[in-house]
């Protein structure tokens, strides 16, 4: 079968994206990315199930894999060494990429249960205890906290947290995978699949929103209009239509999308003129400073920051209430920032790290299904975030799309294998 593989450290690969003269970006992802013949996946245990791919979006983390578009890498001088990240423990080279997925069901393990081939399916991509084949499981798969789960380099498989990031286990770009039977998680009939290739990047939105809820009537900012932004505003607008969303977006088509779902979009740069806007639309006033001006009073209860990066991180914490909070999915690297207002104002700054078991009005459920049925019930519309879909062939043209979003207009780029 054909695969996209992401090659050891090191690897030199074939092919030649057509990068243009000082585009970097694409001239790394030529070098890493290799698309090749293996033979196909063979499932590690008999609880296992083999899955064709339909559609399976590239994640953000992977476009900056793809690029080593991470800080540290950029700019050594602002953070510490790649080496220094204990991250690196939760993955092994080489690997087939792609977690984002939806696909047919083609084979079923012995042992599998609950599924059939031609069932279409989503993946939770999470290689944790149950995967693994460890019994018992640990604390944090015990309680749903699939991204904490204590095991991700056990079992007989080669570490990595998610498929994705195991050498052992290929993911989505390629024309067949396997992932264990609880990793599977069936498709409404009706639901397209360019709506539910979503549910990955949705959940990873609403665990940030469960876990660090805006308070009734208050005033929010979801920071990056990428795939997790746009999915925290629709998260927002279903859950909590009570509360105020502003969203910080780059691109014209980011910002048409997150209009249509009903924030109100700000403009990220020069950042003290985004300081002043938010301060405009929040209420508050603004104390001077040699660098960005600080809100004091300011009305921003909740900061979802989808990009992670020093300058985010310290707009969102200049413009936040006291006692406010700053939630950051993104992962942009190492970050080292002006961060006075956290002392200050008495800020919580946390992380939220993908998805697992949360509770929603009262239900507790992964949050895979929270999504496949609010969307299935019409609660939730994400029509036309799926902007860009390329066979696995024209790989390089997809990581082009996301490498110039101001040109092409991405948002989702994805796959299409059906």
């Amino acid at each position: 079968m054909r695969a996209l593989i992401f090659a050891a450290e090191g690897h030199t690969g074939a092919g030649d994206v057509g990068a243009e003269p000082g585009d970097p970006r694409l001239a790394t992802a030529a070098a890493l990315l290799r698309l090749v013949d293996v033979p196909p996946p063979r499932p590690p245990r008999p609880d296992w199930v083999v899955v064709a791919p339909r559609l399976t979006g590239i994640c953000g983390s992977e476009a900056k894999q793809a690029f080593l578009d991470y800080a540290p890498l950029r700019a050594p001088e602002r953070a510490g060494s790649l080496a220094e990240n204990p991250m690196k423990g939760f993955i092994s080279f080489p690997h087939v990429l792609g977690h984002e997925v939806v696909g047919t069901v083609v084979e079923t393990g012995p042992e599998a249960d609950g599924l059939s081939p031609g069932d279409r399916v989503v993946l939770n991509p999470w290689l944790t205890c149950a995967p693994r084949g460890i019994d018992p499981v640990c604390g944090a798969c015990a309680a749903g906290d699939l991204s904490q789960c204590w095991s991700f380099d056990r079992g007989g498989i080669a570490p990595g947290m998610h498929i994705g990031l195991c050498r052992d286990v290929p993911g989505g770009f390629a024309e067949l995978m396997t992932a264990h039977d609880s990793m599977w998680h069936r498709v409404p009939d009706g639901l397209p699949d360019e709506a539910a290739v979503l549910a990955d990047p949705f959940a990873v939105s609403l665990h940030a929103v469960t876990r660090h809820p805006p308070p009734p009537g208050g005033r929010v900012l979801v920071y990056g209009a990428g795939a997790l932004g746009c999915c925290a505003v629709a998260v927002l607008r279903a859950l909590h239509p009570d509360v105020e969303v502003g969203c910080v977006a780059r691109w014209d088509a980011q910002r048409r999308f997150v209009l249509a779902l009903g924030a109100r979009v700000f403009e990220p740069e020069p950042p003290a003129a985004l300081v002043e806007a938010l301060v405009a639309w929040a209420g508050g006033r603004l104390w001077p400073a040699d660098g960005l001006p600080m809100a004091l009073p300011a009305g921003i209860d909740v900061v979802y920051d989808t990009v992670g990066a020093p300058d985010t991180l310290e707009v969102g914490c200049r413009v936040l209430r006291s006692r406010g909070t700053l939630v950051k999915l993104g992962m942009d690297g190492a970050a080292r920032w002006e961060d006075t207002p956290v002392y200050f104002k008495e800020l919580t700054v946390t992380g939220s790290n993908a998805f697992g078991v949360e509770e929603v009005e009262g239900r507790r459920a992964h949050g895979i299904d929270h999504y496949l049925d609010l969307a299935a019930a019409g609660r939730v519309d994400l029509a036309g975030m799926v902007t860009h879909t390329f066979p696995l062939d024209a790989w390089t043209e997809a990581f082009a799309a996301l490498a110039h979003q101001d040109r092409s207009g991405a948002i989702k780029v994805a796959f299409d294998q059906r």
